[in-house]
């Protein structure tokens, strides 16, 4: 049985769980006491982790990272460095590899993680950038692998393999194609052959048509060849089967085709949705858990207006989080919770060097434009989140 001392427990430090946090303290000016519980000591900025060639160069994380104490100080949010291991809902506790948390209210922010879907070798034999850990080990094989190929013989380049054509496989298959390796790998070090498979599902499928099209011509020109509607069914060291039989050969493999929910959510004894997400209300909260929302990744919620799902994008899951914290506290007062209501602003998908494509208020943007832009949004961002108010993101 939860105390009335027992804290506001937030999982997730991410885009949701960092906003949750500063949203809570600011409504309440201080009153709930918030601990804040990731396996990070910083907020990771995950949507740039494409920027994969940048990693490689330098390796150097800070830019990708805000630490998480000093965003907090003199507020009533704790960060607390653990891992999640299991959710009691029943108990009001949450079991840390540090030990066991209570709360009085929770926020279950945890992200998601890789869906494999199955595929035999697929988490063995590819890398992934959902997390920065990730991104490093994908850096590290990328920089070892233009390195290497100066010594390669005859004419032959690094083949990468990208499978998944949605925003993070497209955005890291134009940034692996334009990037200069040679200042990874040095002088001799030779361009990759990247190669997209996009999977079943449509090319960028959800983004407005002028946005598609433009993303697949600048692909074309990047040298990016796309293989669409075709699954993968092994993954093999050096070697990735698909269904239609044939083989694709391959130096390094990137496995972005799809997430689903972490094993502590998808355990949890209440209704979910596809890839274990938390079916929540409308307002956020987990059906016949007062107290308890879900908000980003982990949650799957209806759009009443377009009936579809509310996408699982960073700038979703900020406006989440606001409706989460104003019904956070709400919950905490005994006051009245309101829905959530989702207007998307934007998109826009980095397309390598000095190219991209959107779409801001219905009007489509490409090229150096929505590269600036997108940089623009992002730099913005992490200063903001590095003041202690982070904005929406596109």
């Amino acid at each position: 049985m939860a105390e009335a001392s027992d804290p506001l427990v937030i999982l997730g430090a991410g885009y949701a769980g960092l906003t949750i946090a500063h949203e809570v303290h600011r409504r309440s000016r201080g009153r709930i006491p918030i601990v804040l519980v990731d396996r990070s000591p910083s907020h990771v900025l995950r949507t740039e982790l494409y920027q994969i060639g940048e990693l490689a160069a330098a390796p150097d994380t800070a830019r990708w990272t805000v630490p998480l104490a000093g965003i907090f100080d003199r507020t009533s949010v704790t960060p607390r460095q653990a891992t999640v291991e299991a959710i009691d809902l029943g108990a009001r506790t949450v079991t840390l590899d540090t030990g066991p948390l209570r709360y009085r209210a929770l926020a279950i922010g945890l992200g998601s993680v890789a869906a494999y879907y199955g595929v035999p070798g697929a988490a063995e034999h590819t890398h992934q950038i959902y997390r920065l850990s990730g991104a490093e080990r994908l850096a590290s094989a990328l920089r070892a692998t233009e390195v290497a190929s100066a010594r390669l013989p005859g004419e032959r380049r690094p083949r990468i393999l990208v499978v998944g054509g949605g925003s993070t496989g497209t955005e890291l298959a134009a940034e692996i194609a334009t990037t200069d390796w040679t200042r990874v790998g040095g002088p001799g070090a030779r361009p990759p052959d990247v190669v997209l498979l996009t999977g079943s599902l449509p090319f960028l499928a959800g983004l407005p048509g002028p946005v598609i099209e433009r993303a697949a011509q600048v692909l074309r020109r990047s040298g990016v060849a796309v293989i669409h509607g075709l699954n993968v069914t092994r993954v093999e060291p050096g070697r990735v089967a698909i269904e239609d039989g044939s083989t694709l050969a391959c130096d390094v493999a990137v496995w972005c085709a799809g997430l689903e929910a972490p094993p502590a959510v998808k355990s949890l004894p209440c209704p979910h949705g596809k890839g274990g997400r938390l079916a929540v209300e409308p307002t956020l909260m987990v059906p016949g858990y007062p107290g308890v929302c879900a908000v980003g990744d982990v949650a799957e919620l209806k759009d009443p207006a377009t009936g579809g799902l509310v996408p699982g994008t960073a700038q979703a899951a900020l406006a989440e989080a606001r409706i989460a914290a104003r019904n956070l506290v709400a919950w905490w007062d005994g006051g009245t919770l309101v829905p959530f209501e989702y207007r998307e602003r934007g998109v826009l998908v980095a397309l390598g060097l000095g190219e991209g494509a959107g779409s801001v208020r219905h009007l489509t943007v490409w090229g150096s434009p929505a590269a600036v832009l997108k940089r623009a949004v992002q730099r913005d961002y992490a200063r903001s989140a590095a003041r202690g108010s982070p904005p929406s993101l596109l």
